[in-house]
């Protein structure tokens, strides 16, 4: 009887909670996102989004974007990133001295109407543009497809829809994809067949995978995308997040229990748990209502190597 799970031997993790856990909260001062990002460095992740060079009248809580990114000089081993939804954000974004983008195009044209006030071909349409400007200034650019599974508006996004986008992205010169479940429907089976498919046109790109939790079935969707070799994956610290365009998502995965997770089972993730937990703690202080993430109120397994106390709530 098999007892084993095929698994790889780590993930390469993204902590999104600045930027998609922040997006849809009342404003925080800045301060006190840099004493978050301080905390999520100390727990030992190397990759995380920063925050989002957008309208700000839109995402108020974004406003700070440029104040945040010049204070990221002093975390030099991390690699940062920042979102964008348009070729000026991304002029922004660079001159504020961020190299690595994420540019969010949505399969469904319900929801990018109602987040960039584009259609999808449209948003499709600035792949190129921004790859290159990116690549002048020496950095990457990452195409987000949004609503990659479902969308509030539109319903079930066809995969043709999310195919036709990855194959354009990577011919206007994507260096990674990253598929987003914008409102937390996907099941693990959907998951892996559509990422699958994905994988097999994407020229050996990475591809990634960014769940939310509206349905409690994110973990479930990752552990899945992980069993077949998916190791770039999106988490928020405390488990904030949600879009502000797309009624009804709530947050993504706690980025505690995924660690949790991961290292329970053998998988690296290269980040301490405990200190992951005082981060979600101080998320949950700074946005002053309880977060739903099941580490962060119970802590890890007693006795275990990525064993933790529980956080204040």
């Amino acid at each position: 009887m098999r007892t084993t799970l095929p698994l790889p031997p780590r993930i390469n993790l993204r902590e999104v909670g600045p930027r998609d856990g922040l997006q849809i909260e009342r404003p925080i001062p800045t301060a006190r996102k840099l004493e978050l990002l301080e905390l999520l460095v100390r727990s030992g992740l190397k990759r995380i989004e920063a925050t989002a060079f957008v309208s700000p009248r839109a995402v108020p809580a974004m406003a700070d974007a440029r104040e945040v990114a010049a204070a990221l000089h002093q975390w030099p081993d991390v690699q940062w990133s920042a979102l964008v939804a348009s070729e000026g954000g991304a002029r922004r974004a660079l001159e504020a001295g961020v190299r690595n983008l994420e540019y969010v195009v949505s399969a469904a044209d319900g929801h990018s109407l109602a987040n960039v006030k584009r259609t999808t071909a449209e948003a499709l349409a600035g792949v190129g543009r921004i790859a290159d400007l990116v690549h002048d200034a020496g950095g990457t650019c990452e195409v987000i497809v949004a609503t990659a599974w479902d969308c509030p508006f539109d319903g079930p996004t066809p995969a043709d829809r999310v195919l036709h986008i990855a194959r354009e992205a990577v011919l206007q010169g994507a260096d990674a994809l990253c598929l987003g479940d914008t409102i937390g429907t996907a099941t693990p089976l959907r998951v892996v067949q559509l990422l699958g498919a994905v994988r097999d046109i994407s020229l050996h790109l990475p591809v990634g995978l960014h769940m939310h939790n509206t349905r409690g079935a994110g973990l479930a969707g990752i552990l899945a995308a992980m069993q077949i070799g998916v190791v770039d994956i999106d988490a928020s610290v405390g488990g904030l997040g949600g879009c502000p365009f797309a009624p009804g998502a709530s947050g993504n995965v706690p980025t505690e229990e995924l660690v949790y997770l991961c290292e329970d089972m053998g998988v690296a993730t290269g980040c301490d748990l405990n200190t992951l937990v005082g981060a979600a703690g101080l998320a949950q202080e700074a946005v002053g209502r309880a977060l739903p993430s099941g580490v962060l109120k119970a802590g890890g397994r007693p006795g275990s190597p990525a064993q933790s106390r529980p956080g204040a709530n």
